[in-house]
């Protein structure tokens, strides 16, 4: 090795692994990128598959006729690769010409110790200043062509992050029922193959028919608006991921997607004779289970979420599938209002959004707000199927929809799998699977109906489920208690069971400090009060303070900036505006209209983020921060956060949010002979700051503020353009 300075004193470094490696995989995988899609498009155009099908009986038979026709083109045509040795890919950015310069200077050091003279040390010297430059210049230039795969691939960014860090992030090891630590990968997936089998639920009680007839008035679900043609099978395969994991089939996204216009009509018959049978190959039943680290001890196996890795093929279809459902139970107006997750046209945002106005303008009128933040038990695993079936029937989906799902659901099987190692194969007793196309939305409708149970107001976000009542006397409370007791009866009776002790109560804005209760099964668990809750990402205190959001916001950005600034040196604009825009700003501005500060320290705290963050640039330092936001073409998070105010207004005025505006703002009456624009905004009055500085009141005035042309914009994008385009006309310094 070569020493430092002119000591003979040679440092020496070596890699040493600690801890067992089990199931090292030194087996060729396939190079996906690499594939000769050309020559595979040709030979899959020669096939008559209407031919190769007509011998098949069944959806398998055709299944495997395909699978088998598809894997033989794939491995004549998409070349192997041996997994890379880690051990081998140190420095793997380090050019050829670099690898030379090396050679030259441990020859001339060599040189050196033999014959020790003042010339032949500074023609080493000269040589090793070469190569140290050589080497901090082909650092920046794969760093480089890395950003440039980082665009619009955040899994991409992540994953090469968490490759330098030095903590690791996967599962490692468990502590056993028993008390003992598990030793080998296979043992980790053996243990988290028994605990997710274990949470699965069993239907032993039977199920009473529901009462309630209101949703029998609605016309049924028709199978014929399910559209599987080669043409819309095309359109889903040619937007697949390519950076996506194949499923137990081992059919590569890939592959599909680059092969789309051939696969199209064979995957659509297959498609067309599963629908109509009703029955699923069996390779689409399987799924292999990567586990996902929550929080907590990373010893627990409870700390751990199983998602499902299915079939590739299988997805595209659910996908196919959710379309129909979604807008049959659209048009019949059959979700609940009170759900927000995966719905279109909601989000995160909505559901904050309807709840804090709630809140704030309960707390402004002189009421007091009880809320209580309920917690599902493996809410996705453990929903019954049997009543899940029931629900579907009795919501209208039938025939032969119904007969698919419910074939999709029963008879599953999964394998937990730590680092190539597998655990056996376990049937799938209960649950939709995560991971899959249809499992949320068929979640969705099982907890539909959670809300008619309820007297108070209740939001949700698939499971996460917050239930509160304006609270100014006694029986107030006691209705919101009673609403607890039917949740348990809710629960009871559809099997869905609550973590009762992560249930939480929160008092907002009056002392008198009730206890609730939920009765379970053995005893009544009073419910624990806290004072700061994390509600769909942002951090709720009891007096609805937003400091110590923008606390948490800083740190997780400033935590990014950090990360860039130790990794990527010497950045243009170019790659900082990227990075900054894909990977800090969003902590700063996540659903920020739901909790925009209006103090000035934490004003200032946020925007001292990205003061600092511009300055990796490199010579932006010695610049001031309104020049650096010039030449990167920013602007202030201060004037961000008002321009998004006012784009959300404008989707809410337009209806292309899936909430009323009428829950937020009154138009102004014209009679009156009012200046301004058509949708200007009825100004009300609020008594306390935070009802003054929520977003349904402080948007008024500049919303107000706008010219016609603006707010009659045809689109969001056009919307956006114009507000730009004024401000920068008007040199709006906001």
């Amino acid at each position: 090795m070569v020493p430092l300075g002119k000591s003979d004193h040679a440092c020496i470094s070596w890699n040493m692994a600690v801890g067992r490696i089990d199931n090292l995989n030194l087996n060729e995988k396939l190079n996906y990128w690499k594939g000769n899609y050309l020559e595979m498009n040709t030979v899959l155009s020669g096939i008559d598959w209407d031919s190769e099908f007509s011998g098949a009986k069944g959806v398998n038979e055709m299944w495997s006729v395909f699978r088998n026709k598809i894997t033989k083109i794939v491995e004549e045509y998409v070349p192997k690769r041996k997994e890379p040795n880690k051990s081998k890919r140190k420095s793997p950015w380090i050019a050829k010409e670099t690898k030379k310069k090396m050679k030259e200077r441990a020859a001339a050091w060599k040189k050196y110790t033999i014959y020790q003279s003042d010339q032949n040390y500074r023609k080493y010297k000269t040589v090793r200043n070469d190569v140290n430059k050589l080497v901090k210049n082909d650092q920046i230039q794969y760093r480089k062509k890395l950003l440039a795969s980082f665009k619009d691939n955040e899994k991409r960014f992540y994953g090469y992050i968490r490759r330098l860090q030095t903590r690791p992030v996967e599962v490692t090891q468990l502590k056993k029922s028993d008390g003992k630590t598990t030793s080998t990968d296979l043992e980790v997936a053996e243990e988290l193959g028994m605990y997710f089998h274990e949470v699965y639920t069993r239907e032993d009680t039977p199920l009473q028919p529901m009462n309630d007839d209101k949703l029998l008035t609605h016309e049924p679900f028709v199978d014929s608006v399910i559209d599987l043609s080669p043409e819309m099978v095309k359109s889903v395969l040619s937007k697949l991921q390519p950076n996506k994991a194949p499923g137990p089939d081992g059919l590569h996204p890939m592959m599909l997607r680059e092969c789309a216009n051939e696969l199209a009509y064979p995957v659509s018959k297959i498609y067309a004779e599963s629908f109509d049978s009703g029955i699923l190959p069996t390779d689409w039943k399987s799924a292999n289970i990567s586990p996902i680290f929550k929080k907590g001890c990373k010893a627990d196996p409870a700390n751990y979420r199983p998602v499902a890795l299915t079939s590739v093929l299988c997805k595209v279809m659910e996908r196919l599938l959710r379309i129909g459902m979604l807008n049959y139970l659209e048009h019949n107006g059959l979700l609940s209002q009170h759900q927000h997750g995966f719905t279109r046209k909601r989000s995160c945002l909505t559901n904050l959004l309807e709840t804090f106005e709630a809140w704030t303008d309960a707390l402004d009128t002189g009421y007091g707000v009880d809320v209580v933040y309920l917690d599902f038990r493996k809410a996705f695993n453990t929903v019954p199927i049997q009543r899940l079936l029931y629900k579907l029937r009795y919501y209208g989906i039938e025939g032969r929809l119904y007969n698919w799902i419910e074939d999709f659901l029963t008879a599953r099987k999964t394998r937990v799998n730590v680092r190539g190692s597998w655990s056996r194969w376990r049937e799938v007793l209960s649950g939709v699977p995560q991971g899959s196309v249809l499992g949320p939305i068929l979640f969705l409708i099982f907890v539909n109906d959670l809300p008619d149970w309820m007297k108070c107001s209740i939001k949700l976000f698939a499971d996460d489920t917050k239930i509160w009542n304006k609270i100014s006397k006694k029986e107030d409370q006691e209705e919101l208690q009673e609403d607890l007791d039917s949740m348990m009866k809710w629960s009871d009776r559809w099997l869905l069971r609550l973590h009762l002790d992560k249930c939480k109560v929160m008092h907002i804005g009056h002392q008198v400090k009730t206890k609730y209760y939920l009765q379970g099964s053995d005893a009544r668990t009073e419910l624990t009060e806290t004072t700061e809750e994390r509600d769909l990402g942002v951090q709720v205190t009891n007096k609805l303070k937003v400091t110590a959001h923008c606390a948490k916001a800083a740190a997780k950005a400033n935590a990014v900036t950090g990360i860039i600034r130790r990794h990527f040196k010497r950045l243009n604009r170019k790659d900082f505006v990227m990075l900054y825009k894909t990977y800090v700003r969003p902590h700063l501005e996540y659903c920020v209209q739901a909790w925009s500060p209006s103090l000035k320290k934490d004003i200032k705290l946020l925007e001292a983020v990205q003061q600092r963050a511009t300055k990796l640039v490199e010579g932006f330092k010695g610049l001031t921060y309104e020049v650096r936001l010039q030449k990167l073409g920013l602007t202030t998070l201060e004037k961000r956060r008002i321009r998004g105010d006012l784009i959300e207004t404008y989707k809410l005025l337009t209806s292309r949010e899936g909430i009323g505006f009428e829950k937020f703002f009154s138009l102004a009456h014209s009679e009156y002979g009012l200046r301004g624009h058509s949708l200007k905004l009825k100004v009300e009055r609020s008594r306390l700051d935070v009802r003054k500085n929520f977003y349904s009141q402080r948007v008024v005035k500049e919303w107000n503020g706008l010219p016609q042309f603006v707010i009659e914009s045809a689109t969001v994008n056009g919307f956006k353009n114009r507000l730009d385009n004024y401000w920068n006309r008007h040199d709006m310094s906001h």
